[in-house]
Order: C-alpha cells, then structure tokens, then sequence
C-alpha cells in the first residue's frame, strides 16, 4: 500500500452532524472513531462534553461545528458557540463563513467574522476548520467568477487567521433541473484551486462526497491533509481488506522464491 493505515486514517474527521441523529448513535460514532483511530470527530455543539467523555482514552480528537450548517448566524453567536464548544472540549473548530456576505463582496464582513471565531478558538489552544461552501459559489458573486471568489475567499480565510479552508458542509443543496437537490462537495478542481491559493501554513480539508478508499487517496494527493466522512468504518475495511491481500499476495511469491532456489 502507498500509505500506511494510520496517514490515512488521521486524515478523517468523522462526521456526526446529521440532525436525525440520536444520542445512542452518535455515542456509537464515537465509539466507531475511536476503534479506527481517525484524526478527530465532528459533533453538533450540544454533544461536545459528552463526544469529551466517549473519547476519552483516545487520541481522537473532538470538532464542534459552528453556525452551522448555513453560516448565518451573527458573529457575535458564532464567538459564542466557539468559546462554549472550546470550554467544553472541543480542539477543532469547523466554522461556516457568512455566504450571502461574501456573494454581495463584504469582504470585511466576511473576514472579520472568520477572525472573531479563529481568535476565539485560538486562544483556547483549538484550530479552526473555515467552510466556504463551495456549491453555493458555483455561479460566482460580487463581480468575480466562481474560481476567483473561492480564491479570495481562501485569501481572506488566510488572513483571519484560518488552519484549514473546507470545501463544504455536506448540506450545501442546491437545487437541480428535475426539482430535486443535490450537491457535489469536495471536488478535484477545488481542491486544487483552494491548495493553491493559500500558502503552506493554511492547511486544506476536502468535505461531501468522499465515500470509499479510492476517494480518500485521491484527496490526499490534490493537497488534502483531512477530509469529512461518515462511511469511516467501510472506507478502512476496505484498507484492511487491500493490504491483507497485498500482504497475502507478497508471502505467495516469497513462498515460490524459496521453492524455486530448493531446486523444485
């Protein structure tokens, strides 16, 4: 395999965010993180304290979103829910910029309220993850095309303060043709227009749609260091699956080399 089990696997933040979801199931998400020793898990804000005590004993990592899932509430709230969230136990931080702030070009508004909640986690010892919905920029706004709003997006993500910049929430639908809604998340055009409009510092977190193995590599490789998932347990079978295989397939031929020098 390219890649050990542990780079890929403390690559997901494994999410927990669906409304519907009880408390018994996101317990047993975090036990399911916690069995895979995935980087972290991203939890809903009332959940925090107790995603603190399912962990515990772990090197998993606990994430709270913030204004979440559309970025709409006020900065002020936003603070507030990250010092909650950080007073509670969470290291991460994933936040939602203000999006119709930025289609309108209020870029001081836009980096003024990423900042509030970076400063805020910051100085509580936790990153922030910035999520720039990507869906909703498709058309582009405030005079820019779509790839140059998602880059002065990430610039101003950068100057705030910002660890990573995240592709999406995974509940950023859009409306379709047919009437249904849908969205795309994480693609391999943003991932690549995003990495390359930040600087090293400012890491990169792919979110919605990546669902097996092969889409977990193929983040990586455009730049990823993390990326959203809730198929965690299919996604790292099937790694187990492959390098016990791998593994398998190297013994069959070690066995056959040792055959062949007996003078079989």
């Amino acid at each position: 395999m390219k890649y050990t089990y542990e780079q890929l696997a403390k690559m997901i933040d494994h999410s927990l965010l669906h409304p519907t979801m009880t408390d018994a199931e996101l317990e047993e998400g975090c036990r399911i993180a916690k069995e895979y020793g995935v980087a972290s898990v991203c939890i809903k804000p009332y959940a925090v304290k107790d995603a603190v005590k399912w962990l515990a004993g772990s090197n998993v990592l606990v994430g709270c979103v913030i204004g979440f899932p559309h970025g709409n509430s006020s900065t002020e709230i936003k603070r507030t829910e990250t010092r909650q969230a950080c007073r509670e136990g969470a290291q991460e931080i994933d936040m939602v910029i203000n999006i119709g702030k930025a289609l309108s070009g209020d870029w001081a508004y836009v980096e003024q309220d990423i900042r509030a909640v970076c400063d805020e986690a910051h100085c509580r010892a936790s990153r922030t993850k910035v999520i720039l919905e990507t869906d909703y920029l498709s058309k582009g706004g405030a005079g820019l095309s779509s790839d140059e709003l998602k880059k002065k997006l990430c610039e101003l993500c950068e100057s705030a303060g910002a660890d990573w910049v995240k592709t999406s929430s995974g509940y950023g639908f859009v409306k379709q043709p047919d009437g249904g809604y849908n969205y795309q998340g994480a693609t391999e055009h943003d991932l690549k227009l995003m990495r390359v409009s930040v600087s090293p510092r400012v890491q990169v977190k792919a979110a919605g749609g990546v669902r097996d193995l092969d889409g977990l590599i193929r983040v990586r490789e455009l730049g990823a260091t993390r990326c959203g998932a809730s198929a965690t347990a299919a996604i790292l079978d099937e790694y187990k699956k492959r390098q016990a295989a791998e593994r398998a397939g190297a013994t069959v031929q070690a066995s056959a080399g040792q055959i062949g020098k007996g003078g079989y």
